[in-house]
């Protein structure tokens, strides 16, 4: 316990926010996600600054819009040097610990520009978005060899779980009925068990992991924020037995899509559509395998949260731990005829966000639903007030959400944004689209959905009259349409010509440069009255230096 509130942020990637039960899926029960949402705050229309893991990450790690951070896709570092989450909360005496997986890479080159040693105290916090590595897991190697293991392998291979590579053979593979290893990489076999018991899986393991991590940080004595982000339900899509058979075709929602969306189609759309997955997403088999895994996915995730949520009860942890509960995007599972999570229909862009404050102060609000825009990036300030860091609206662009939390008011944000960049893909290539024009940017204001398409027409969504998103109005000459689609655009314009930037802008700064006259620097002055009478002190009192 400490005087301040301790925060577990658990993040499930690629999870979709219609997927939960309280958030409406008629199939999918999730229980211990609903407990949480009826003890806290859920969130209705929270929107992600980039529809792609790790660009969404880097926004959610520093509370900050793509086009300021500048990590614009998987694998682009996080430069060395901005200012996040885990640097704010060190500040105030708190510590940032990650469990689990961030997608970040590491800025190298600049380290080295700057002669930081990579295996230093601050050299391991550049390269983990300034958390404290309690275990570091993004799981996506395939082929890794032990040099590419993670403390997971390990763990496989202490459970008597021995290949080459553990993580591909018993977590993400399983075993036909001839007793052949199949890999979930090829989506056919997705309905196999995965070749692992339930409670050696990844989800499993890192709920343990989250638990070894609070439990050895009664000996800090410090207020912490623990980061649990799981890497499930994430592709390869597989689950261990009993989950991997509780769904199936009679659980599978039906797609949102139409005929009509492969018509006359937007050429950015249809470069989508027309690539590989999305060619593999659309056909009906593949959602018929892929979905029910999917769900166990989830179902396993609800069930590991519930046991995490018991423990945390017994150890007297839950009275004093802020818990959020959110994803970094979602996955379009073939509506739309689309696969993954490139674009901004709300099966990618919308996620779950759910935040259950134990403190009286959050009374008012407990178990209600918050219809007001919000995004990603408003957790880092909101986490940042909880545990007594210093605001910093030069830095941090997201809004504290604390007055929704504790019933005081609302955040009044107009429009969310969230920016893609498709320069590394077959669409750029299809499309002839150079590095610096395959952008793509989203506003949306509650109703209308404006993308911004570089070289392209904008695409426009009413979801009032069409909440599926079946109808692309950004080509339409309806003298409404024309009106809204200007209206986005200089909304967009403005956000965009907005400070970014200046995140050395601190108050000392800011008031030095109000002090200039005091110093002695005088510019346009005519004569001493003329001075006084602007500054309010006497011309005789400035420091020799400013004397002509």
């Amino acid at each position: 316990m400490t005087d301040r509130p301790n925060v577990l942020w658990i993040m499930a990637d690629q999870l979709r926010f219609d997927y939960l039960s309280c958030y409406g899926h008629p199939h999918l029960h999730t229980p211990h996600i609903d407990a949480l949402a009826a003890r806290g705050v859920r969130f209705s229309n929270a929107y992600v600054q980039s529809p792609v893991c790790g660009p969404s990450r880097m926004s959610a790690y520093t509370g900050r819009y793509m086009r300021s951070h500048g990590s614009t896709w998987n694998g682009m570092p996080l430069r060395v040097g901005e200012p996040t989450l885990g640097d704010h909360l060190r500040e105030a005496g708190a510590r940032a610990v990650l469990v689990g997986k961030t997608h970040m890479r590491a800025d190298l080159e600049g380290m080295a520009w700057l002669g930081i040693d990579p295996d230093s105290e601050i050299g391991v916090r550049r390269a983990e978005c300034g958390f404290e590595p309690f275990e570091r897991d993004d799981g996506l190697h395939p082929d890794s060899a032990r040099q590419g293991w993670s403390a997971y392998d390990d763990y496989l291979v202490s459970h008597g779980f021995e290949s080459d590579n553990p993580w591909e053979d018993f977590a993400n593979s399983g075993l036909d009925a001839d007793g052949e290893l199949m890999s979930a990489w090829l989506l056919k076999n997705s309905r196999l068990a995965a070749n692992v018991p339930e409670e050696h899986s990844e989800t499993a393991y890192m709920t343990n992991r989250a638990m070894d991590f609070m439990e050895s940080a009664a000996e800090d004595g410090r207020p912490w924020l623990c980061h649990l982000s799981y890497i499930k339900p994430h592709w390869p899509y597989i689950v261990p037995a009993p989950y991997h058979d509780m769904y199936d075709e009679r659980h599978i929602v039906d797609p949102v899509r139409s005929v009509a969306e492969r018509g006359d189609e937007h050429p950015l759309l249809g470069a989508y559509r027309n690539g590989r997955v999305c060619q593999t997403f659309a056909r009906d088999e593949v959602r018929k395998h892929v979905i029910p895994a999917y769900m166990g996915l989830i179902k396993q995730l609800d069930d590991n949260l519930g046991r995490l949520f018991a423990w945390m009860d017994e150890k007297g942890l839950s009275e004093n731990t802020i818990i959020a509960f959110a994803s970094d995007h979602g996955d379009y599972m073939g509506d739309h005829w689309m696969g993954e999570k490139d674009f901004y229909h709300e099966m990618a862009v919308k996620v779950p966000m759910i935040l259950a404050d134990p403190r009286p102060e959050a009374d008012p609000s407990r178990g209600s639903t918050c219809d007001a825009l919000v995004e990603m990036i408003d957790l880092a300030p909101t986490f940042m007030t909880a545990l007594g860091a210093e605001a910093k609206p030069h830095v941090i662009e997201g809004r504290d959400l604390t007055p929704i939390l504790h019933g005081a008011g609302n955040i009044n944000r107009r429009y969310a944004i969230s920016e893609y960049d498709y320069h590394w893909s077959e669409m750029a290539e299809a499309l002839g689209v150079a590095q610096e024009d395959a952008r793509t940017t989203m506003i949306f204001d509650g109703r209308w959905k404006y993308v911004r398409c570089e070289g392209f027409d904008p695409i426009l969504f009413d979801l009032e009259s069409d909440p599926q998103e079946l109808v692309d109005l950004g080509r339409s000459d309806a003298r409404d349409h024309v009106a809204v689609r200007a209206r986005m655009d200089a909304a967009l314009l403005k956000w965009a010509t907005q400070h970014h930037t200046r995140i050395t802008a601190t108050p000392d700064v800011l008031a030095g440069q109000k002090l200039a006259a005091e110093e002695g620097i005088l510019i346009g002055f005519w004569d001493e009255a003329e001075f006084e009478a602007h500054t309010g002190f006497a011309f005789s009192d400035l420091t020799p230096k400013g004397r002509p």
